[in-house]
């Protein structure tokens, strides 16, 4: 099952440059920073500046309700990090995901500020890529060691898992075994409908599959 989008599906805006150093990339993201909404992300001289429109939002937002509300009725434990940077620039890579989650490791990065330096990369990265991007995501992903990827793109969710330095796509999210494909369909039908009453169903559904 598939979400079918509307005719002449955009969620971004999108700006490439490239053949752009490290102090380069970082000067344009200052800059930009204080001026706009933009999300930055950086590879090896490529870099894509990107304006969220409505439909890239929403469907942000509804997947991040998604899953808190799967990490909550399941009893699991989250620290949210939003689209905080992820720096690497021995790597010369960068990174500002929609939504980025530490649940396998909260207990590793749950009293203070992350530091990639020393501290592991976030458990589960989301992007939601509506419009065409130039950048290979898959690829910047696994460089950074985020072990489970999920990508929409306002019609399909794939479900990447890292192994052995690449992603390999899924059936289900490793994180949320019990939480097939169509269940998250279903959900965004629904909120696209009435939020409130899709993540009262959902969560109904999360304590029935519990108790099962």
């Amino acid at each position: 099952m598939l979400l079918e989008p509307p005719p002449k599906l955009v969620g971004e805006k999108r700006l490439t440059f490239r053949n752009l150093d490290w102090h380069e990339f970082k000067q344009i993201q200052t800059l930009l920073t204080e001026r706009t909404r933009a999300r930055f992300t950086y590879d090896n001289g490529v870099l894509e500046i990107t304006m969220p429109l409505e439909g890239h939002e929403r469907s942000a937002r509804l997947i991040e309700l998604f899953i808190r509300v799967l990490v909550v009725e399941m009893g699991m434990k989250i620290k949210t990090m939003g689209s905080t940077t992820l720096d690497r620039e021995d790597l010369l890579k960068s990174a500002e995901p929609d939504n980025e989650y530490y649940i396998q490791n909260y207990a590793l990065v749950a009293d203070h500020e992350v530091n990639l330096e020393v501290d592991p990369p976030p458990d589960l990265v989301v992007e939601v890529d509506i419009t065409h991007t130039d950048l290979n995501k898959d690829t910047l992903y696994a460089s950074l060691g985020v072990p489970e990827f999920w990508r929409f793109n306002g019609r399909e969710w794939k479900v990447l898992q890292l192994t052995d330095g690449k992603y390999v796509e899924c059936d289900r999210s490793p994180t949320f075994p019990a939480v097939a494909k169509q269940d998250l369909y279903q959900f965004l039908e629904a909120a696209l409908l009435d939020e409130v009453a899709a993540e009262i169903g959902l969560r109904q559904w999360v304590q029935q599959q519990i108790k099962a």
